[in-house]
């Protein structure tokens, strides 16, 4: 659980703007659901190209038929990437003046959202197809380990990203998906989804070779909804 928490301050706005939410008596007048997922990870970053899979948990609360409010925590497995890199001499009298090695990243997912969803088919208690869609705001936290497969002698030699060790990032998202469900018991029903968060803010970070737009991710969901 130690990749849940990080310094930055966005992250304790957003946790206050979310229970703030949470609060508001438009919610308590809401009809509850409570879904659970299993999900299959596609990190899209060039050069972080990885798959994974992990679980979600999402509350779903209901203001009409066709309208809802979404908060859901992601977790995903470790996942593993290699990363070609040059050392390249601080003394021009050092032989040699440059050291190609690999570096061995593992890269763990985890994120918040909390956003609006909409059903442009059925509703979220028909007994038939339903289609929808929805788009929110999210808080992704990375951890992420690199270990050189060649030890580099750094009173020697300058490395650049990834530097080795461990370390965390976060990153505030833009989340959209398009998801299908269809009951299968009274108040169950089973749903897929294709969801995708896109960053909406950077911090770079030593630790990633790539800081460029990450996560971009696409992730396949499919669970079950159940209806209190």
């Amino acid at each position: 659980m130690s990749g849940f928490f990080i310094e930055h301050d966005q992250m304790k706005n957003f946790i206050l703007l979310l229970f703030v939410g949470l609060s508001i008596n438009a919610w308590s007048q809401a009809e509850f659901s409570l879904a659970t997922d299993l999900s299959v990870l596609r990190n899209l970053n060039k050069g972080q190209e990885f798959w994974t899979i992990g679980q979600t948990v999402k509350g779903n609360f209901h203001f009409t038929d066709k309208t809802a409010a979404y908060v859901w925590l992601s977790y995903y497995g470790k996942a593993s990437f290699r990363t070609p890199a040059i050392a390249e001499a601080k003394s021009p009298f050092t032989n040699p003046q440059t050291i190609n090695y690999s570096v061995r990243s593992s890269l763990r997912y985890r994120q918040i959202s909390i956003g609006g969803k909409r059903y442009f088919r059925g509703t979220y208690r028909s007994n038939d197809l339903n289609i929808y869609g929805y788009a929110g705001f999210g808080l992704m936290l990375g951890r992420v380990e690199n270990v050189f497969r060649t030890p580099i002698d750094t009173s020697r030699y300058i490395v650049q990203a990834p530097i080795q060790g461990s370390g965390k990032f976060n990153r505030l998202t833009f989340d959209v998906g398009l998801g299908s469900e269809y009951p299968v018991a009274t108040d169950i029903y089973l749903y897929s989804e294709l969801r995708s968060w896109i960053p909406s803010s950077g911090y770079p970070s030593d630790y990633l070779p790539n800081n460029k737009n990450v996560p971009s991710v696409l992730a396949l969901n499919i669970g079950a909804r159940l209806l209190f």
